[in-house]
């Protein structure tokens, strides 16, 4: 199966993708079948070196079955050559990780849930189950102290 995907290259903490055409079992920086562009991610949006496509054979690539990654459809998207992909739905996306967790823990104190319907309310449980009387125990006895035992010098 065909993809149009990018393929990594460029240095440590410098990223620059090529745009390239290869089988989906090829390895991602590895063979491919034609280069199609280039994304670099560094330079802002506004710049035009920021992405550079050749529309015709990227057109050619989709009308013989080749799928873009998600990423990529974006930028096409972008470049208005293919419709732009729907936004998925990650409503925590926006909030930073530290943030979350914080949310969580407030989500865990929120007030009773409704019961579901297959489920039978709690205090309907309760109250068919009787409590029984916690147990009430005798206080321990102290133990007795006692020396411990003195070795004897072995004698030979």
């Amino acid at each position: 199966m065909l993809k149009i995907r990018l393929s990594m290259g460029g240095a440590k903490k410098r990223r620059v993708y090529k745009i390239v055409v290869a089988d989906s079992r090829f390895p991602r920086d590895g063979r491919f079948i034609e280069k199609v562009g280039f994304f670099n991610p560094l330079l802002p949006k506004t710049k035009k070196e920021r992405i550079n496509l050749e529309v015709e054979r990227i057109k050619h690539w989709i009308s013989k079955g080749a799928k873009p990654t998600l990423r990529v459809s974006r930028i096409l998207g972008e470049a208005e050559i293919l419709p732009m992909p729907p936004k998925g739905n990650n409503p925590l996306k926006a909030i930073p990780k530290k943030d979350r967790k914080k949310e969580k823990d407030q989500g865990d104190q929120k007030p009773e849930e409704e019961p579901r319907k297959d489920e039978p309310k709690k205090e309907a449980l309760k109250a068919a189950v009787p409590k029984a009387e916690p147990k009430k125990e005798k206080p321990k006895k102290e133990a007795i102290k006692t020396e411990p035992k003195k070795e004897e010098p072995k004698k030979e």
